[in-house]
C-alpha cells in the first residue's frame, strides 16, 4: 500500500492508497516543528484503529508547499516505514507536463498535482479551483499544459483578517446560509452574507473571466476541503473531486516506479 502525504499550509493529509483506491485518510494541523516520532505515534494509532498494519505500507510519496515540514516527513518514511520517500516534482517524480508560465519553479506542489490528476481524469480544457488556505484557480489546456491561474485569499483567511482588524466584529463559523437573502438584519447575518455570498460572487466572476479568456469550453473542477460548502448555491462547478491532490500523488508514484 502507498502512503500519500499532502503537506499544505494549514493541514497535512495522510492517505492510504491501494490499487488507486483511497482506503483511509487522516489530517493533522501543519507544524514544521512536529518530529517524525510525533507523526509516527499519532499515525500508528490511527492505522491500528482502522485495522491497518504499518508494515503494509510499502511506499511513501510526499507533496508539500511547506519546505520546513519536508525533512521530518522524510525521516518518518525512512525510520518507521523503512522506505525512502518519493518527493513530488523531483527526480523520478517530475511533473511530466508543460509549465507554460513565467516562473515554473514557483508552482506549488498541490497545484501541480491537481493539474496532473485533473488532466488524467478529464478531457478538454480545465479550470481547477482548490479551496484551501488560499483559493487557487488553475488553467489547464486540452493537451495537459499548465497555462497559469489566480491566487486569492481563502475564505477562512478572509474571515480571520476581517475579525482581527475590526475590534467589534465577532468570530463566526462559516456555513452555507439558510436563505438567499443578501439583506442582513444583524451583525452576524451581515458578516455571513459578506463572506459567503461575496465569495460566491468572486468565484463566479473569476470563472466567467477565465472562460472568456481561454475562449474554448472549459470544465470546472472544484477540490479542497471547503469545495462542498459552495456547491449548494452555485452552478459554476461541473464536478467536485475532494481528493484530487491525493489522486495526483498516487498517479505520480505509479509513474515514478515504472522501470524500477
Amino acid at each position: 500500500m502507498l502512503l500519500a502525504i499532502d503537506a499544505g499550509n494549514t493541514n497535512v493529509v495522510f492517505a492510504l492508497v491501494d490499487g488507486g483506491e483511497i482506503r483511509a485518510r487522516w489530517r493533522i494541523a501543519t507544524d514544521p516543528r512536529r518530529t517524525a516520532d510525533e507523526y509516527a505515534v499519532w499515525l500508528s494509532q490511527l492505522l491500528a484503529l482502522e485495522g491497518f498494519d504499518r508494515g503494509a505500507v510499502t511506499g511513501v510519496i510526499i507533496g508539500t508547499v511547506v519546505p520546513r515540514a519536508l525533512h521530518n516527513l522524510q525521516v518518518l518514511a525512512s525510520k518507521y516505514f523503512k522506505t525512502e520517500a518519493v518527493i513530488a516534482g523531483k527526480g523520478s517524480a517530475e511533473w511530466g507536463f508543460p509549465l507554460d508560465v513565467d516562473e515554473p519553479q514557483n508552482l506549488g506542489a498541490d497545484r501541480a498535482l491537481n493539474v496532473l490528476a485533473g488532466h488524467a481524469r478529464h478531457e478538454g480544457d480545465l479550470l481547477i479551483i482548490d479551496f484551501g488556505t488560499a483559493t487557487t484557480f488553475d488553467v489547464v489546456d486540452y493537451r495537459g499544459a499548465y497555462k497559469g491561474g489566480i491566487i486569492a485569499p481563502g475564505i477562512n483567511l478572509s474571515l480571520d483578517a476581517l475579525v482581527t482588524a475590526a475590534a467589534k466584529l465577532p468570530r463566526i463559523a462559516i456555513s452555507a446560509p439558510e436563505t438567499a437573502s443578501v439583506v442582513g438584519r444583524n451583525t452576524v447575518d451581515q458578516m455571513h452574507i459578506g463572506i459567503y455570498w461575496g465569495y460566491i460572487a468572486m468565484i463566479e466572476g473569476l470563472v466567467a473571466r477565465l472562460k472568456a479568456e481561454v475562449g474554448r469550453p472549459s470544465k470546472v473542477i472544484a477540490t479542497g476541503g471547503l469545495a462542498i460548502l459552495f456547491e449548494k448555491h452555485t452552478s459554476v462547478f461541473d464536478t467536485i473531486e475532494p481528493d484530487l491532490t491525493i489522486q495526483g500523488l498516487a498517479m505520480l508514484w505509479e509513474r515514478s516506479q515504472q522501470g524500477n
